[in-house]
């Protein structure tokens, strides 16, 4: 699964386009709670998404 791949999915499940990345991230990191994605499509997708400009909240940072 590539970003646009993701950004499909996200649009189906909400109705609407995400308006930034970190949105995305936070979809991307829910598919793989859910086992909708694997480890490893999850690990690609954050890598992308991370390119884009996405970032995890602060407080989410020091549990990393």
């Amino acid at each position: 699964m590539n970003v646009h791949e993701l950004k499909i999915m996200f649009s189906q499940a909400r109705d609407y386009t995400p308006s930034h990345v970190n949105e995305l991230l936070d979809f991307a990191k829910k598919a793989y709670v859910y086992n909708e994605i694997s480890f490893k499509e999850y690990r690609c997708l954050v890598r992308e998404l991370e390119l884009q400009g996405a970032e995890f909240p602060e407080d989410a940072k020091q549990f990393s």
